[in-house]
């Protein structure tokens, strides 16, 4: 039901999709789809044992002690699909034999440790049994007599010394022990709510799928409005992409055409400027050409008289004589030709406003997004219609999918099992403190043992007095002895039992540490599963062939592991589009090439555009023949540039006046000085008032640049009117006759906006599906609360810890018995003892048994001897 359920989910929104692809990432300013509706999952699936992972980490360095070698995967594939037991003679084969031998190899260090493991077992107690009876025979300290030595007070304290250590290793590990057995009761206490919070997550990825499903279904009505948005605007849209294709060469055509009605306004205005200006100036030098002559006249009277004619004055009169000439106008405005015939057919051509005509032009050309819209009409109604069928079919398919009985189905199911989960907790619960029980039990022999050893040295080491004999020990010192053998005696007892304990979780959780944890961890035991033929010999892909029926697509635990721990959608993990061919289910495609077929129809006239008509153009070749480019510039420029007389009036007077200075004394020198004074008069009068004043000056100015301008207007002036004609008539054409190719040009783009949007509804839904849409985490989740964290981190490293300690502790009783019944002969009242006499006496220090009545053996031997 779960595999239906997942691929029933998918089978509308997939719907474009054949096979996963990379994740399309729509432009910025695009389509925006939102998010897919999601809640967060509440499973941690991660462990941390807190301050007891200090052990854990302990113990798989001591596991990787035992078993350095790497995880098996090719022997446990060999061995997996070798069948042993078939017949009498498998386990002789070579290939067999070879594989035993393998596995033992990999096993060698859980095996030695075992053999260890079961000698202490089977030696320990046979020990324990024949110490205690050579002890019944007075042999292997079972004598109640003791030597003196000298070096007894340092025997005793390193025995006592020695125990002590043996004791305390022996008290870690049972500490080591008990937390460990400790920490597993917490865990699976705790693990009810864990597991509850995998349920929460599996319902959570049943109910939310439907609403992520609604969610997909409900987007295409952003893809369709964005859609119809740009329909209902296909004047702005379309009707603006035609107009900038064809403003390319229309705008700049149009805008010639009105830069040169602007031309032909400044043209009249620059005539009309230059026959103003040359009138002003004409009527400044005329006048200053009567005055300079009337005195130029005059001088040349006074020079004529008879006092020139002396010989002191005929030189100068000679030499003012020939500078006559210089006395006149240098700039003549008046022999300028005139630009009233230009002026009169530039007014003509005025008479037509070009401007006006050139707007309206603009005007028209303005109008084509208005022009697009009404001859769309009808094409666009079917397209819409097209766009609404497609939301329908949507629709009407996704209702037809049996989703939500499936995930009802699924959800009877679930709840069930939780149920059934919760009906047996308190079951586990009941058998783990069962398994507490025990293993505190076995804690509990150890730590009687170390009661026994710690009271024996505590009472040994406080009751002890060294100045009294063996025999005489106080009862303190000699209960500290007993305590020791007590503990003796229960570490025979109990030694056995809790190495065949050790021996059997050694084997069981080391194992499963290094065979299933270790490998889970790095995915190793992934890659023995998704072996070919290994779980069944037919199949090459195992989870394939349950899922597809067809065990060559390539679907591993693996890959869906890995998927579902990032969270991808199932439609991914599990390769879905394998088993579903969508497009044929829910094919968008069709539906877009029909509206891609009726756009590309859509047939637009743009004939009605008049740029300029062909008054327009005429008059533009009559101002080209206005005679403009006729006038004599140069001319103009020159007398421009002119000074307004030969010679600087003042200079000439001050000379005139010194060489009056030359004359004798009379009437000639005082006429020559009036001349002087009246050069002077009209140069302050008239040629002053010709250079500075604001009158003459701006007429200069504005001739001047009037006469620039027309030269800059006129130059080619019939080639600028032509290009700017043959510029407005290529564009012209280019709309009547060219403008077919540009709108099929731009249909086609404004297609591809249309068809994007669906393509962009698309992609995200792949997206979606991918990564979003019924996200699988929760299944990993699943996987790894029931081997990472109840098998591994709950279970295996609880064990191993607890035998770890065990053992541990188990190894270490053997030298504290050792110890323990060296150090009891110390503290315990002995029967005999050894007495000293001095040596005169002859008794040589020995025990003199016939006063106390008591057979020394030493004693004896040394007699017979003599």
């Amino acid at each position: 039901m779960a595999v239906e359920l997942c691929l029933l989910l998918l089978l509308f929104c997939g719907s474009t999709i054949s096979e996963v692809q990379p994740i399309y990432k729509p432009p910025p300013g695009t389509l925006d789809f939102g998010f897919v509706p999601s809640k967060t999952y509440d499973t941690g699936a991660y462990h941390e044992p807190g301050a007891i992972g200090i052990l854990f980490k302990i113990v798989h360095a001591f596991l990787y002690l035992v078993q350095p070698n790497t995880f098996p995967q090719d022997l446990i594939r060999k061995l997996a699909q070798q069948q042993f037991g078939n017949t009498q003679g498998d386990y002789q084969k070579p290939e067999n034999v070879v594989l035993t031998l393998q596995a033992i190899y990999y096993e060698i260090g859980f095996i030695v440790s075992a053999a260890l493991g079961l000698l202490f077992i089977l030696l320990l107690p046979l020990v324990g049994l024949c110490f205690c009876m050579c002890r019944c025979c007075d042999n292997c300290g079972g004598e109640m007599h003791q030597r003196q030595k000298k070096n007894a007070d340092c025997q005793r304290s390193c025995f006592a010394t020695f125990l002590f250590v043996a004791s305390l290793i022996i008290s870690v590990g049972v500490l080591c022990a008990y937390a460990a057995n400790q920490h597993l009761t917490n865990q699976v206490r705790g693990a009810k709510k864990l597991v509850n919070s995998n349920f929460k997550d599996l319902k959570i990825f049943l109910n939310d799928t439907p609403a992520q499903i609604d969610y997909l279904v409900s987007q295409y009505n952003t893809t369709k409005d964005k859609a119809l948005s740009d329909l209902n605007n296909v004047g702005p849209v379309l009707g603006t992409r035609v107009q900038e294709q064809l403003g390319k060469e229309v705008r700049p055509a149009l805008d010639a055409a009105l830069t040169m009605a602007g031309a032909i306004r400044e043209t009249k205005e620059a005539l009309e400027n230059v026959s103003v200006s040359v009138e002003v100036l004409q009527e400044g030098t005329e006048r200053l050409h009567a005055n300079l002559t009337d005195v130029k006249m005059h001088l040349s009277n006074t020079l004529n008289d008879s006092a020139c004619n002396a010989a002191q004055a005929a030189s100068t009169c000679n030499i003012i004589k020939n500078s006559l000439e210089q006395l006149n106008i240098n700039a003549n405005f008046s022999g300028l030709p005139g630009v009233s015939s230009q002026l009169a057919k530039v007014n003509d051509v005025l008479k037509i406003d070009l401007s006006s005509l050139v707007q309206k032009g603009y005007a028209a050309f303005n109008d084509t997004p208005d022009l697009v819209v009404n001859q769309t009409r009808n094409i666009l109604s079917d397209i819409k219609s097209v766009l609404e069928s497609i939301g329908s079919n949507i629709t009407t398919f996704t209702r037809a999918l049996p989703v939500q009985k499936i995930l009802a189905d699924l959800m009877v199911h679930l709840t069930q099992t939780e149920a059934y989960v919760q009906d047996y907790f308190p079951v586990v619960e009941q058998y783990d403190f069962y398994r507490w029980l025990g293993c505190l039990i076995l804690c509990c022999m150890l730590v009687l043992i170390l009661v026994f050893y710690y009271l024996g040295l505590l009472c040994g080491t406080c009751g002890y007095d060294k100045h009294a004999s063996p025999t005489t020990r106080g009862c303190i010192s000699n209960t500290g002895g007993n305590f020791l053998m007590a503990g003796v005696g229960f570490s025979f007892l109990f030694s056995w039992v809790l190495m065949i304990v050790v021996v059997l979780t050694f084997v069981t959780g080391g194992n499963v540490e290094k065979l299933v944890c270790e490998p889970f961890e790095d995915k190793n035991l992934f890659k023995v599963l998704d072996t070919p033929y290994l779980l069944n010999k037919h199949w090459k892909n195992y989870l394939a062939g349950i899922i597809f029926k067809n065990p060559n697509v390539n679907l591993t635990f693996e890959k869906v592991y890995s998927d579902c721990k990032e969270n991808k959608g199932i439609y991914t993990s599990l390769h879905l589009e394998h088993l579903f061919n969508i497009n044929e289910l829910l094919n968008i495609s069709m539906y877009t090439e029909d509206v891609a077929f009726r756009i590309e129809h859509i047939q637009i006239n743009l004939s009605k555009i008049i740029l300029l008509d062909e008054i327009g153009k005429e008059n533009l070749l009559n101002f080209s023949s206005s005679g403009v480019d006729g006038i004599d510039f140069s001319a103009y420029l020159t007398e421009i540039n002119k000074s307004v007389t030969k010679v600087d009036l003042l200079s000439f007077a001050n000379d005139l006046e010194a060489r009056a200075d030359q004359l004798p004394k009379g009437a000639l020198e005082n006429a020559l000085k009036g001349h002087a004074n009246n050069i002077r008069m009209i140069h302050n009068q008239q040629v002053v008032p010709l250079e500075q004043a604001m009158k003459y000056v701006k007429a200069r100015s504005t001739l001047n640049q009037s006469i620039r301008l027309l030269k800059r207007t006129s130059s080619e002036l019939m080639v600028k009117v032509k290009n700017v004609i043959s510029a407005v008539n290529a564009a012209q054409n280019l709309i009547n006759n060219n403008a077919s190719q540009v709108i099929v040009q731009e249909t086609k783009k404004y297609m591809d906006t249309i068809i994007g949007y669906f393509e962009q509804y698309t992609e995200w839904v792949k997206e979606s599906i991918s990564m979003e849409v019924a996200a699988c985490k929760p299944i990993a989740n699943v996987i790894d609360t029931a081997v990472d964290i109840f098998l591994c981190s709950y279970i295996a490293d609880s064990v191993n810890t607890f035998w770890f300690g065990l053992g541990g502790s188990s190894m270490f009783l053997i030298p504290a018995i050792i110890f323990a019944v060296k150090l009891s002969k110390y503290y315990r009242r002995m029967d005999t003892e050894d007495v000293y006499d001095d040596t005169e006496n002859g008794n040589n220090g020995y025990h003199k048994e016939h006063l106390y009545g008591i057979h020394n053996p030493v004693f004896t031997s040394s007699v017979e001897q003599w």
